[in-house]
């Protein structure tokens, strides 16, 4: 028993063997239900967006009805957001929020992108700025449009501007893959005949620790997105797994094997000052700290069955905070520090669980039943999970509340181990 789960913790889900296809296509999203509280908001067309390479209206559309709290309501011709705004003619229309802009195409062929964020009910501007944007970034100004309105209307930041970080496979090639987060602008980040396993971003988004077995064992590596140098952070004796940042970004949390059985190490980014946290006879792997770096939660055997404990970043004072069903893996802490989702195994199925810290209710996220590597979103509002559909791999996103949830999957190749970036300055 100790042996299955020390494997699938150290290499992750085996592909299955398929045809020869390009993945090199972009991550098609499905969903299905909504968040709570819809709100009913107006997005017109922004004047002379035809001129540019996108269409930022639609793109800021497509982000604020795929997150699941607004409700769109339809609006026909452009609005420029030199306009003047007749509220209660506007209201009528159903919304209570009303956005505008435009497009103009500059001399240095750049494009100058305004738009405007209006409060029916109040009858005043809630935002709006302007944006010098580039042709090729134009989809990236239509996210920074959607995470402002969404942050000026919920309360917390948007992850439209964010990307995740998963691996493919097709044949016999793996990919780590970087994306945007509605899936488009697939860039390659590293190919390998042998699995790319636990990839994880750093704190400040520029670079992503994982474990490559492509020296047929598993050994650490921190690859610069930037400039796609990569260096090695451990390659001791026996298996080097479960890379996970501290909050800082200067140390990393891993798992070895080195002495014996998997014990969780701190180490620094550089691959120097290794320090040993865990002292026990069973498996501890999986460590992740809490957004304050005070406490590390992990996965330890030493109760007859994988559970996630929680200890002090010096490693003492471990405290178990699972205890429904015999096999709880997979911990990941929300950035408020207050939610753990996990993976829990119950009724034959792999599902995704959140835990309240503060209450202790647990919540069952996922209605798939073949679900690992969960991966919050910056804001603390969705979960990105791998999952399957038939015999492939997909990834799938779920609010925190349940309601909403949708699939990512590739038109070829199966798509595994996932993670969401964090907020980008």
């Amino acid at each position: 028993m100790k042996n299955r789960f020390f494997l699938k913790i150290v290499f992750g889900f085996l592909f299955s063997v398929m045809a020869q296809a390009s993945v090199y296509a972009q991550l098609k999203i499905e969903g299905s239900g909504v968040g709570s509280g819809q709100l009913p908001i107006l997005i017109a067309s922004f004047s002379d967006e035809d001129l540019s390479p996108q269409l930022v209206s639609s793109i800021v559309r497509d982000d604020l009805n795929r997150s699941g709290y607004f409700k769109l309501i339809e609006v026909g011709g452009a609005v420029s957001d030199s306009t003047v705004i007749d509220y209660p003619v506007w209201k009528a229309k159903g919304a209570d929020v009303l956005v505008v802009g435009s497009v103009h195409k500059k001399a240095d062929a750049r494009f100058e992108v305004r738009y405007k964020l209006y409060d029916l009910f109040k009858g005043s501007l809630l935002s709006g700025f302007a944006m010098d944007t580039p042709p090729q970034r134009m989809r990236l100004t239509g996210h920074k449009i959607a995470d402002d309105i969404f942050e000026k209307l919920l309360g917390v930041p948007g992850v439209f501007s964010t990307r995740i970080a998963y691996v493919t496979k097709a044949g016999s090639e793996f990919r780590l893959e970087i994306a945007d987060a509605d899936g488009e602008g697939v860039q390659v980040a590293l190919t390998s005949k042998e699995p790319i396993l636990s990839p994880t971003w750093s704190p400040d988004g520029t670079k992503i620790a994982y474990v490559s077995m492509e020296l047929k064992k598993p050994i650490i590596y921190i690859q610069n997105l930037m400039t796609g140098q990569r260096s090695t952070v451990a390659s001791f004796k026996g298996n080097n797994s479960a890379p996970s940042w501290s909050p800082d970004g200067s140390q990393l949390l891993i798992s070895l094997s080195r002495d014996a059985i998997s014990q969780v190490y701190l180490i620094n980014a550089d691959g120097t000052g290794l320090r040993r946290l865990t002292q026990t006879n069973g498996i501890e792997t999986e460590a992740r700290f809490s957004p304050d770096g005070q406490s590390i939660y992990f996965v330890s055997d030493r109760s007859g069955g994988p559970q996630i404990y929680r200890m002090n970043a010096n490693g003492e004072e471990v405290k178990r905070v699972t205890f429904k069903g015999n096999y709880n893996i997979s911990p990941r802490i929300s950035p408020d520090g207050n939610m753990l989702v996990f993976i829990s195994r119950r009724e034959g199925g792999d599902q995704v669980y959140s835990l309240d810290l503060v209450n202790g209710q647990e919540l069952k996220l996922s209605d798939t039943t073949r679900d690992e590597y969960p991966s919050f979103a910056p804001n603390g509002r969705y979960v990105l999970y791998a999952t399957q559909q038939g015999r492939r791999g997909t990834l799938g996103v779920v609010s925190t509340d349940g309601k909403l949830k949708q699939k990512l999957s590739l038109q070829a190749g199966e798509i595994r181990e996932p993670t969401w970036g964090p907020l980008m300055k």
